[in-house]
């Protein structure tokens, strides 16, 4: 049973890790991140500091990041209210992005809802769309759980990018997994 499940507090290290690097400072909140995206974001110079997800926004903004990275990782996002508090917080003071569950979180932040689809997106070969430019890409993914659209909706169809306003500012829906 996934619904309801933080499966992120059982893979979240205990203690901050620390990686050094002469560009930008990346934080991140380590909900189970892959170590391929560590290594790529060490071969770009970033220096990384991955967090427990249950730290709060002051160490977070302690650390003074040049962004704030919301990693991948298991589970159902709708169960992470602690870490959803947290970025909520940190939005609007530093640039803060995320990939999969990280980003299923970031937008929970802002307002919008989760929900698990009923076989997830699994494997390659998801065609995404990125909706600025019509160019279609072939992805990657392995999720089951999805964001619900700014209207509520769980499908969406577009061909531009689809705006609304949130308590922070503008968000920007800009890419579409035409698989959905």
């Amino acid at each position: 049973q996934m619904a309801g499940a933080d499966l992120a507090s059982t893979v979240t290290p205990p203690e901050p890790v620390i990686l050094d690097g002469p560009g930008p400072h990346i934080v991140g909140l380590d909900t189970g991140i892959k170590l391929s995206i560590v290594r790529q974001l060490r071969e770009r110079g970033c220096r990384v500091t991955l967090l427990p997800c249950g730290s709060g926004p002051e160490e977070v903004l302690a650390l003074d990041p040049d962004l704030v990275f919301l990693a991948n990782g298991p589970g159902d996002p709708a169960a992470l209210d602690h870490v959803v508090g947290t970025v909520r917080e940190l939005v609007g003071k530093k640039p803060v992005f995320g990939i999969c569950l990280g980003h299923q979180l970031l937008c929970r932040a802002v307002g919008l809802e989760t929900f698990k689809l009923p076989f997830g997106h699994r494997g390659a070969n998801h065609p995404v769309k990125d909706l600025a430019t019509g160019k279609i890409e072939i992805t990657s993914q392995n999720h089951g759980f999805a964001v619900v659209g700014p209207g509520g909706e769980q499908r969406m169809e577009s061909d531009e990018p689809v705006r609304w306003e949130t308590d922070f500012g503008t968000a920007e829906l800009s890419h579409l997994n035409l698989y959905d």
